[in-house]
């Protein structure tokens, strides 16, 4: 066995010898030393062109023309997004002006509404001992994390967590609840 490996060292050793061009190989002795021709390599395309300011601009989003009398960061604001953000709240929710109220309440007319307010709904007592008025801002922090910005409260919903999700959810929510700029 041990005569197997050594002659195994050596078959490797000899090929790894000469494939490294070892100057006492006959081709490295009779190899005229020549300057080596520069390597060609492939160009490197030039970098692309800057785009044009107006293809800039065209890629950009062009705000939502429901949402142009908000106010920022409302105005701009996605609704197709805002939209489908609502269908996770439009299973517990309803949002026409004479819709029944669901496991939580219909929220038509929420903003400027006193919180826990909406006529005919069975508020927890966290929603109920609560003294705010629901503004854009207040909506911001309860979609975050209902349960942190109210504890007690019975909505198990988790919160929206992209900033710009809630964004486009309370966007959409002040357009299609009636909300008023006055």
């Amino acid at each position: 066995m041990m005569k197997l490996h050594s002659l195994f060292a050596i078959a490797i050793s000899a090929f790894m010898l000469s494939a490294c061009g070892s100057e006492d190989t006959p081709q490295a002795r009779t190899t005229p030393e020549t300057p080596s021709a520069p390597q060609q390599t492939a160009p490197t395309p030039p970098p692309a062109p800057a785009a044009p300011v107006q293809a800039q601009a065209a890629v950009e989003k062009e705000p939502s023309p429901e949402f142009a009398s908000l106010p920022a960061p409302y105005v701009d604001a996605d609704y197709a997004r805002g939209k489908r953000v609502w269908r996770q709240c439009s299973s517990c929710h309803t949002l026409a002006a004479d819709a029944d109220h669901l496991v939580g309440p219909n929220l038509y007319g929420i903003f400027g509404r006193q919180v826990g307010s909406s006529e005919g709904f069975n508020y927890s007592s966290a929603v109920q001992e609560a003294d705010f008025l629901w503004t854009p801002e207040k909506l911001n922090e309860w979609l975050t994390s209902p349960r942190n910005f109210l504890p007690g409260n019975r909505m198990s919903f988790a919160g929206v967590r992209k900033p710009q999700d809630r964004d486009n959810v309370i966007a959409y929510l002040m357009i299609e609840s009636g909300w008023s700029a006055e």
